[in-house]
């Protein structure tokens, strides 16, 4: 029996003979039996003491050492969600990999920049490439302008100071019709092969950046002059390190797209992104080092970033008003209000040269026309 030492019990050693074990039985048996006094079920343990120790098989296993069975270590159940509350309903931990963020739709009611914007306005590259129409027609005429003494009777002296003359301007006339009509196929050449483009680049495969595109292209193609980028490199790269651009004017916006747990977030004064009063640490953003790079680059432009923020699971995303930072987390309708406002400036600018270089970052090379 479990806890019971049958030597202790029978009051021998351990290394007693059958003889002795049979003795010392028999003693204990005349006062442990319950005619003698003794208890039914005391007497059945110096029985069972007995059984065993007598049979040399049985007293062997009994002798040998107990092997310790090791406990069986499961492995960790993953942790449900809980329950609180009086309405039983579950509480959510971490993010849903079967939800699918909603499209965002956006109050045109809020955004002051909307109606503000002609939507026929005509597109502006600048700088512009030359001199335009005026400089080449004014000289031409200035040229004719000298040949009309030829009709006059002219001195010999006036002559030699007026052939010199016309021929020195119509030299200068004929070098900027040159410029002109030079420039004007490379502004003809420009134009084909930008200007028919409103988006460059193909937006990456999930959802979160398919959802960007999509508020990029119906809400911030109301500017005519923004050009949409979307999977950039940086500077010296050829990765994909930027989700999306904005070009308007001379102004560039780098865009990331975030999937993260509902809740509130914000930037602290030293621009630290926290949620819902915790310094977070869901996630990173190489934003803030995009912004410096392609400023080395294009030093002429204002350039921020906007992180946009769509929920992991079923709830709310939030964020400050308070956008004063170099690389603020927005919800989309907040990055719609905010951005689109800031680059309705000078809604109907690009800047060629900037549009140049952004194009050439682009990893893939996939244009789509601008609708």
């Amino acid at each position: 029996m479990p806890g019971i030492d049958y030597y202790e019990l029978l009051g021998v050693s351990r290394g007693a003979s059958a003889s002795e074990i049979k003795s010392a039985y028999r003693s204990l048996a005349k006062v442990m039996h319950p005619d003698a006094g003794g208890t039914s079920g005391g007497f059945r343990m110096l029985q069972e003491a007995y059984e065993t120790l007598k049979d040399p098989v049985r007293r062997a296993d009994y002798d040998r050492p107990a092997v310790v069975v090791p406990p069986v270590v499961r492995p960790q159940a993953r942790p449900r969600p809980r329950r609180t509350g009086r309405t039983g309903k579950l509480r959510d931990f971490g993010d849903d990999p079967n939800y699918t963020p909603p499209r965002p739709r956006v109050d045109l009611g809020v955004m002051d920049w909307w109606n503000r914007i002609d939507l026929g306005a005509r597109v502006r590259y600048v700088p512009a490439a030359g001199l335009g129409h005026a400089p080449a027609a004014a000289a031409i005429g200035g040229w004719f302008v000298l040949l009309i003494p030829l009709a006059l009777p002219l001195s010999p002296l006036l002559l030699a100071v007026w052939l010199p003359l016309v021929a020195g301007a119509g030299y200068a006339a004929f070098r900027l019709v040159r410029r002109y009509i030079v420039t004007s196929r490379a502004e003809r050449a420009f134009a084909g092969e930008y200007d028919g483009n409103t988006i460059f680049g193909r937006t990456g495969e999930n959802r979160r950046e398919r959802l960007t595109a999509g508020l990029l292209t119906e809400y911030l193609t109301q500017l005519p002059g923004v050009r949409i980028f979307h999977g950039l490199a940086w500077p010296g790269s050829v990765f994909t390190d930027v989700d999306h651009a904005l070009l308007c004017g001379r102004r560039l916006v780098l865009i990331e797209s975030k999937s993260w747990l509902p809740g509130h977030y914000y930037c602290d004064e030293d621009g630290e992104l926290w949620r819902n009063g915790h310094p977070f640490r869901g996630g990173g953003s190489q934003l803030l080092e995009g912004v410096e790079r392609f400023a080395e680059v294009l030093p002429w432009l204002e350039i921020r970033g906007a992180l946009i923020i769509y929920p992991s699971r079923t709830g709310e995303v939030t964020c400050d008003d308070d956008l004063d930072f170099e690389v603020p987390p927005m919800t989309p309708e907040q990055f719609v209000r905010e951005i689109g406002d800031w680059l309705a400036d000078d809604p109907a600018t690009v800047d060629r040269e900037a549009l140049r270089v952004l194009v050439r970052q682009v990893v893939s090379e996939v244009r789509v026309a601008g609708a």
